[in-house]
């Protein structure tokens, strides 16, 4: 994913060290079931759609816009999913991130899927029980939207 150029002037000054920062994902479903994903350009693995918001940018408009901006897909968020801070990550370069991840389950309601920029090798739909092999931070948000229920919140358990 393109570094933000917000980022790029954060770094200029907290050079590597530790950035917390917000992001947004989606278990973005089409009217067959079916869950919108991307192979990401960065590590080749596929996975849901996410991204940062922009300074100011409330997190489901964030979303719409990732969505949009990586595989031209048009959704609407209906509920929020998942509330987790994720463990930090070192990247190649040496700057180290942590972000809080907010993640929504959204319905598709126009476009049609494709590459859109150059965050992804390929972008799909697939059916829940035919998913190609991902990442756990992807199966779990997957696993979680199918089985419904209200907003999980990580860390408190069952509440």
């Amino acid at each position: 994913m393109p570094t933000p150029d917000f980022i790029r002037t954060l770094r200029a000054t907290a050079g590597h060290h530790l950035l917390w920062m917000p992001g947004v994902s989606a278990v973005v479903r089409d009217d067959e079931g079916r869950v919108l994903l991307g192979r990401r350009a960065d590590t080749g693995e596929w996975s849901i759609i996410g991204g940062i918001p922009e300074p100011g940018e409330q997190p489901a408009a964030a979303l719409v816009r990732e969505v949009h901006e990586e595989t031209a897909v048009e959704c609407v968020p209906e509920r929020v999913l998942l509330v987790e801070a994720l463990q930090r990550v070192t990247y190649p370069n040496g700057d180290v991130c942590q972000f809080m991840d907010i993640c929504f389950v959204a319905r598709a309601v126009g476009g049609e899927a494709r590459v859109n920029d150059d965050e992804s090798l390929e972008v799909g739909w697939f059916p829940v029980d035919a998913l190609p092999g991902m990442e756990e931070f992807a199966v779990r948000r997957i696993k979680l939207a199918a089985a419904g229920g209200p907003t999980w919140f990580e860390g408190l358990g069952d509440v």
